[in-house]
């Protein structure tokens, strides 16, 4: 009798239930916008009203091939700033890369024509560097990416890669030139987003491991998914270095309207769909970095506050996990080297937003001894240092000490390198604090002691480059 009559009030409730109105997400009126089956995956105006919120702008640097400076989806007002590298106007695009990158991030949205790009509030920082031949010199490259930090892009995109192979070093692409720009731009606050790279490029498909600059520290390296969840063989891995993913083949976007011209009867002058074949069905990791780019955009504008670590923390954190489940069977559960930490769901981290923030780390980066330590000045008997195993596994601090500051009848030179003894733990599955007494050597073993350097469990620290 009891089964019965709440079996009977389940069936009275559930209509009540099923009647309940959903909340309406907002829905641009950009007529191609159907066509970018990516901004559902990504749940890319998810987490907004019907209206999407008036946001100050937030600048985005595209270093690529320039952009069509004369495409309506790109208003004069939607370009910070341009620069080109090599030769030309920065705002002509002779080979469709950087536009395709820009429409992704930064098309004009609501407008009623074309195409809706996924940063909404962003404004675009151009540096051309891509030669007539496709190719670009890690020089130029240092140069944009330095200058776009100096012009205050609080996120940069490199969809641009080099060969990484860390058992070959004749053809392995490291650049210190670039690795140093990496971290100029790190230490003025920018969001660093490079694609992993296309193992067509590669000696063998699929190719094992990251291209730089994906491959260096505090750079979120994105990888590709298929329309259907899947990782595409082109799309490289990587154990450490792949910490996104977002979807990269079939993407739509726009294109220089030089080369669709080549096309006059199709309809959709301007968009990749009326481009050269290369496009039209394009993919690759190039095409999936934006979106992240986009992504850590929006949450600079909802969040100004925020460091770059701290969204990029969120972005990888809040990631959709990639498995058998949603259509990845080669995909274990949890962080893999497919698809990092997952799908990219931008509404989940803008939903993150509200909750308890991982603490930002204001002394980034600070992961080599020398000028790139973190110097501490004053009484300090502690250090709180925040290390990750796949973001920051090292963090070291510059410490001088005064003549006599040692304990007993041993005294330190002035510039005599402490040590210090840990306490606490470090994790591999987040943010992790540890707690590093500072003390004189004196009546500590070599074992209790180490020097001060702060290193995350696993893989050892060290930086690369193309």
């Amino acid at each position: 009798m009891r089964t019965t009559t709440l079996a009977a009030l389940a069936l009275v409730l559930a209509p009540s239930a099923l009647a309940l109105p959903l909340r309406a997400s907002f829905v641009p009126n950009d007529p191609l916008a159907p066509r970018q089956y990516y901004l559902a995956q990504d749940h890319a105006f998810d987490a907004f009203g019907a209206e999407l919120p008036v946001l100050d702008p937030v600048r985005v640097a595209i270093i690529d091939s320039g952009i069509d400076g004369g495409h309506p989806e790109f208003p004069r007002s939607r370009v910070w700033a341009a620069r080109s590298w090599v030769g030309g106007s920065p705002l002509t695009d002779e080979e469709g890369h950087g536009t395709f990158v820009a429409g992704v991030i930064a098309a004009a949205i609501n407008n009623n024509e074309g195409i809706a790009g996924m940063a909404f509030p962003a404004q675009l920082v151009v540096a051309k560097i891509a030669r007539s031949d496709q190719s670009i010199d890690v020089r130029d490259e240092a140069g944009a990416i330095r200058w776009a930090a100096d012009m205050g892009a609080r996120v940069i995109n490199l969809s641009i890669g080099g060969l990484r192979d860390p058992f070959n070093p004749r053809r392995d692409t490291f650049s210190r030139i670039e690795a140093n720009a990496i971290e100029y731009a790190v230490r003025r606050g920018a969001v660093l987003v490079a694609a992993v790279g296309n193992s067509d490029e590669a000696p063998q498909t699929p190719w094992p491991y990251a291209s730089y600059p994906a491959a260096l520290p505090h750079v979120i390296g994105v990888s590709a998914l298929t329309p259907t969840g899947k990782v595409p063989t082109f799309s490289n891995r990587d154990r450490i270095y792949n910490d996104i993913a977002a979807p990269g083949q079939e993407i739509y976007s726009t294109l220089p309207r030089s080369l669709t011209s080549f096309r006059p009867l199709c309809p959709n002058q301007g968009y990749s769909d009326c481009g050269p074949d290369e496009f039209r069905h394009a993919a690759g990791t190039s095409f999936a970095a934006p979106q992240v780019a986009a992504a850590a955009a929006v949450l600079f504008a909802l969040k100004p506050t925020l460091q770059a670590d701290q969204v990029v923390n969120i972005l990888e954190r809040s990631a959709t996990d990639v498995n058998a489940s949603n259509g990845c069977k080669q995909c274990p559960l949890q962080r893999d080297a497919f698809s990092g930490w997952g799908r990219l769901d931008v509404a989940k981290a803008i939903a993150a937003l509200d909750g308890v923030l991982p603490p930002p780390d204001r002394l980034e980066p600070n992961d080599d001894a020398g000028a790139s330590a973190a110097r501490l000045s004053g009484k300090v008997t502690s250090v709180k240092a925040t290390v990750d195993f796949w973001d920051d596994q090292i963090d070291v601090y510059r410490i001088y000490l005064r003549k006599g500051s040692g304990s007993g009848s041993r005294s330190m030179g002035r510039r005599e390198r402490p040590r210090i003894c840990c306490s606490g733990s470090l994790a591999r599955n987040g943010w992790a604090t540890s707690a590093h007494r500072i003390s004189a050597p004196r009546r500590r073993s070599a074992r209790a002691c180490r020097t001060s350097s702060v290193t995350a469990p696993g893989r050892a620290g060290g930086t690369t480059s193309r």
